[in-house]
């Protein structure tokens, strides 16, 4: 089994976010495992939560996904971080 991580993300919430992050990785043909997203600071932000498989270039991409205009911090959660846990409780 492939071992995966959070990435976690801080950015600007406004239209278009999520496509601008979304894009990047389907460019690099890089899968995202599972997406969670909630605003924060009274709407003006949102945390994005990206469950994605470590690979070789995870590193160079998230350097690029920090490059995006509308990011505002990132953040890697290699163990510790449940969001995805909890969340599957739900969905089964």
């Amino acid at each position: 089994m492939c071992k995966q991580t959070v990435i976690e993300l801080t950015v600007n919430n406004h239209p278009g976010v999520m496509s601008h992050i979304c894009g990047l990785f389907a460019r690099r043909a890089y899968n995202v495992e599972g997406i969670a997203c909630m605003p924060v600071n009274g709407g003006s932000t949102s945390k994005i939560w990206l469950l994605v498989k470590v690979e070789e270039r995870l590193d160079q991409m998230i350097k690029q996904v920090d490059k995006l205009e509308d990011v505002l911090g990132v953040e890697r959660h290699d163990s510790g971080h449940d969001v995805f846990g909890t969340m599957a409780q739900y969905v089964q």
